[in-house]
């Protein structure tokens, strides 16, 4: 190979490494100048929603009418209640009975106040061309399911199923009726089980039934066979106590999507 060869070779090289240092060195001021704009850009993080299922549809469309950016993680109380007292990063939390808030409370894992911000009716739903179910007893449930299943929520966690529980005991059905449920991780799983036509019966929620128009309500379960039905929220930050403010002041939201106003 000849000196000019040689040479010219060495040159190439020679820029080839300028040409990389430079563009490391300029992939590193980039980085350096996103890191500056990105901490001083006051961008604020999303607020962080623990919500029991049966909220989904009214605040789905709160959320999306007020000027912060938040994220929703939909779930049965009893799921979220212990994901919390596990360190789960939340910013306000609202579920669907008093027993998980108050477990919080009792933790320590929420210190800040608790508010009841809605409440609700259950019902006994089957499909949409389903004859209604008044006041039934149990062998009527018996003979509606004829051999299936109604669904609800789990009776140990999920507080539409502990509501559902607490009033087939009321009519002396829950002994019957246990080899017949199909208990469900949340209230709207079993919602879900009757709207496919899976099961004949379910107890749910009247906001859970008034959103879908595959069901029809059975029987509206009177509100003296079972619990007070109350929806606690708590914030864990400020940035939830600013959302809880503004949430306090649009439960119109829930109400016309079937929940019922606190007296």
């Amino acid at each position: 190979m000849s000196l000019n060869s040689t040479l010219e070779q060495t040159r190439a090289l020679s820029n080839s490494v300028r040409v990389m240092k430079t563009s490391r060195w300029i992939k590193g001021l980039t980085f350096a100048l996103c890191w500056v704009f990105c901490a001083s850009s006051g961008v604020a993080a999303p607020v962080r929603i623990f919500a029991a299922a049966s909220l989904q549809g009214p605040l789905d469309t709160i959320v999306n009418n007020w000027s912060e950016h938040v994220v929703i993680s939909y779930a049965g109380s009893g799921t979220l209640a212990r994901q919390i007292s596990q360190g789960a990063a939340a910013d306000v939390v609202i579920l669907a009975n008093t027993v998980w808030m108050n477990w919080l409370v009792d933790r320590g894992d929420i210190a800040r106040p608790v508010t009841d911000i809605v409440s609700n009716q259950l019902v006994l739903i089957g499909p949409a061309s389903a004859l209604a179910l008044p006041n039934p007893d149990p062998q009527a449930l018996l003979d509606r399911l004829a051999g299936s299943r109604l669904a609800m929520g789990q009776h140990l966690s999920v507080p539409a199923g502990i509501y559902a529980q607490a009033w087939l005991d009321h009519i002396d059905a829950w002994a019957i009726m246990r080899p017949h449920l199909a208990e469900t991780d949340n209230v709207r799983a079993a919602l879900s089980l009757v709207a496919r036509g899976e099961v004949p019966l379910g107890v749910v929620y009247a906001s859970d039934a008034f959103a879908d128009a595959r069901v029809s309500v059975l029987w509206a379960i009177p509100d003296d066979h079972h619990p007070t039905i109350r929806y606690p929220a708590a914030a864990l930050t400020d940035s939830g106590a600013e959302f809880l403010a503004y949430l306090s002041t649009r439960t119109d939201a829930f109400v016309a999507a079937g929940f019922t106003a606190l007296p």
